[in-house]
């Protein structure tokens, strides 16, 4: 009777061994989320992880171009007329954010406001003819020059 109690003291060891070693490999394989960027339109808002981040380290400056072309674009419609409200996770905001449209920066210097509006018509006006109906837009954290994350967001025109 003494070797059945050893044998299931022992077996309940292997067993919270196991668990206790499937629960790390588990929790191991787990990302830590990524801050998160918004934009409004009216009522309207889409929020998006990044495409790129390196849990506040920065990005290879070679990896960068592709970041801004890479991930889950968040769609959101508005109309020449709308305010495009973005806003940012505070750790985000603490670094310094900015702007690129269609992969370029129009910004010189990084925001480090969590929210901001900015019209529509900024984006969709060519300054040289017709509006075009869609602008990709990347919020891109920097600090020092280097980049640290990117979200990517399509505004589409709504002309109705």
């Amino acid at each position: 009777m003494t070797a059945a109690i050893f044998r299931g003291r022992r077996l309940r060891a292997a067993a919270t061994v196991g668990a206790v070693a499937f629960g790390l490999v588990a929790l191991s394989a787990c990302d830590k989320p990524t801050p998160l960027a918004t934009v409004t339109v009216g009522s309207k808002t889409v929020t998006t992880e990044a495409a790129c981040y390196n849990d506040g380290e920065s990005i290879e400056t070679p990896k960068v171009a592709s970041c801004l072309k890479e991930g889950e674009d968040k769609t959101v419609k508005a109309a020449m007329e709308d305010k495009i409200r973005f806003g940012v996770d505070p750790k985000i905001a603490d670094k310094g954010w900015t702007i690129f449209i269609n992969d370029q920066a129009v910004e010189p210097e990084p925001n480090n406001k969590t929210f901001r509006s900015i019209p529509a018509s900024a984006f969709f006006s060519t300054g040289q003819g017709p509006a075009v109906a869609k602008t990709k837009v990347s919020i891109v954290e920097a600090a020092s020059g280097k980049a640290l994350g990117v979200w990517n967001f399509t505004l589409e025109r709504d002309a109705g």
